[in-house]
């Protein structure tokens, strides 16, 4: 008897945080644990919360600039490509929310609507507009749908015309969509996603809300700055999101210079290199002579351009 009651009373203690962290939605102390290195703003679900000013900066910046600078710091699991688009030619950035989704399972499904009915969130509607109703302005709804799209359609024009409402962004959807046409005439919304169906949503189960997910071949954390391009999208950790644009928009004025210099015969057949001191100087006053054409402060600039004068260690071999 009082084995069985020790035992009872140890499943009790085991269990009892077991089920505080079984939560579909990710709590603020997890979300910070993913996130510690972000000393900035966050909303209050701890998400980081990137300035605005950042996200309009990303869209005049290439991925492959951000990709160099993230892969120089040990990220090279941030971009996947091969998606499909409203509207392939209009980029667009925003916060990451994410969500992920499984095949269903029915002990799983009853667990969650549990959850839902403790919440008071209404049982009529699908666990996708769980996901919705979290989105912030400014967000972009980044769901891993396992590449599911025959009955793998996370939205229909109904929930799309919700996530321009709440985000006036759009999505990345590892799955597929329906009512590709209306959504098209969404105003404000825009979203990759693997393909289209007419089918109807089904056989899929919400399991995680603001929790870390795979799209592809990144990882993708609650809170990363969302950057989509035609040519696919990167995932940039907060973190590094200010230094990873600013590095990027030093990069395009180096290229603006440059490519002025070939237009010109000036480069000497060195079309990308032969950055020298002089080279650099000139280029400064090049910048000094085109502030139309620079998005960052003069400090940030003054500060890579430093950085890149200064001589790299030589590594040993």
């Amino acid at each position: 008897m009082r084995k069985t009651v020790c035992m009872a009373a140890m499943a009790y203690m085991l269990g009892a945080p077991f089920a505080s962290f079984a939560q579909i939605k990710q709590t603020r102390d997890q979300i910070l644990f993913y996130t510690s290195g972000w000393k900035g703003e966050r909303f209050p679900d701890g998400r980081p919360k990137i300035p605005d000013d950042l996200l309009k900066r990303a869209l005049n910046v290439s991925i492959e600039d951000v990709w160099e600078y993230l892969h120089g710091r040990g990220y090279v699991n941030q971009f996947e490509g091969g998606w499909q688009a409203l509207h392939p030619d209009q980029p667009f950035a925003g916060r990451a929310l994410t969500a992920q989704f499984m095949p269903q399972r029915p002990d799983v499904a009853a667990a969650v609507a549990a959850e839902g009915r403790a919440e008071g969130r209404t049982q009529r509607i699908g666990t996708n507009s769980w996901v919705i109703n979290e989105l912030q302005m400014g967000d972009t709804m980044v769901v891993d749908g396992y590449g599911k799209i025959i009955e793998g359609t996370l939205i229909g024009s109904n929930l799309g015309s919700g996530i321009a409402a709440h985000t006036h962004s759009g999505f990345i959807f590892n799955a597929g969509i329906r009512d590709a046409e209306e959504n098209r005439e969404i105003a404000g919304l825009n979203g990759f996603y693997r393909g289209y169906d007419p089918s109807g949503w089904a056989q899929m189960q919400l399991t995680g809300i603001n929790v870390p997910v795979r799209i592809g071949r990144a990882v993708v954390l609650p809170g990363d700055l969302v950057l989509a391009k035609r040519d696919g999208v990167i995932f940039i950790p907060a973190v590094l999101a200010e230094g990873a644009i600013s590095k990027a928009e030093f990069t395009k004025l180096q290229d603006a210079f440059n490519e002025e210099l070939n237009s010109q015969g000036k480069n000497a057949g060195q079309f990308e290199g032969g950055w020298n001191a002089q080279k650099y100087a000139a280029f400064a006053k090049w910048v000094e002579a085109h502030p139309e054409k620079m998005k960052m402060t003069r400090a940030e600039f003054d500060a890579l351009l430093k950085e890149a004068l200064t001589p790299r260690p030589r590594r040993n071999r």
